[in-house]
């Protein structure tokens, strides 16, 4: 279970604490097991600083503190603040990435039964869609839905999403898409055939929530050998 320490000290000494803290990263390394660190100050009270340490477990954040490099940064961190730090443990009970979760709503809408939903929920008005096997961006809500109909039209389709990462207004998937073709695409008459596709899709998030930018990069190629497009090509 993910572990956080929460640290809150008084200091007007922010600059050489964060110094303090660049050293501790430099000096322990691949020993370090924190997985994630934020430092914060309090906006009513400027010497007010909060620092919250993210842990694989709580183990991993006991090893970590019997690091000697933990010690020398604790003495130090102690030198530098008015009193001495206040420690918080927190076990992780609930721990919500906005972003990827939009990311993975976004894939299950796109396979939803039935007509398309309006996906004004996901995507801004003025999305521009990047892809490279266009020869132009596609922008608007209105004309991405249209190309997701396309898909929609010639193919019964699932996707998989293997890892959804998100930093800052961007957040990435890893997906797989399995489908068996149905329909027309791109000239081809329906096979019937299982195909199956792997790629990556980078969404940059606007301050509403909404996907504004869409960048894809998919096995387009791969494709079009499984429904035997490039077997004339070939012979």
């Amino acid at each position: 279970m993910t572990f956080v320490q929460l640290i809150e000290c008084r200091t007007s000494r922010l600059d050489e604490m964060n110094r303090l803290l660049d050293t501790w990263v430099e000096q322990a390394g691949g020993k370090r097991a924190a997985t994630h660190t934020l430092v914060g100050k309090d906006r009513s009270d400027g010497a007010h600083i909060v620092e919250m340490v993210e842990f694989p477990s709580y183990e991993e954040a006991m090893r970590n503190s019997n690091l000697p490099e933990t010690d020398a940064v604790f003495r130090g961190l102690v030198a530098l603040c008015d009193e001495l730090p206040v420690f918080t443990d927190l076990e992780v009970v609930r721990d919500e990435q906005f972003a990827a979760s939009a990311v993975r709503r976004f894939f299950d809408t796109l396979t939803a039964a039935g007509e398309l939903p309006p996906l004004n929920d996901l995507i801004d008005e003025d999305c521009h869609s990047h892809d490279p096997v266009n020869a132009q961006d596609t922008i608007g809500l209105d004309a991405i839905r249209r190309e997701y109909r396309m898909w929609r039209d010639a193919f019964d389709f699932a996707f998989t999403v293997e890892d959804a990462i998100t930093q800052d207004d961007r957040a990435c998937a890893r997906w797989t898409w399995d489908a068996v073709h149905r329909g027309e695409f791109l000239g081809i008459a329906p096979t019937g055939r299982r195909v199956t596709m792997t790629g990556t899709t980078l969404f940059r998030c606007g301050p509403h929530g909404k996907f504004t930018e869409l960048w894809w990069q998919r096995d387009q190629l791969g494709l079009m050998q499984q429904l035997g497009a490039l077997d004339e090509l070939e012979s």
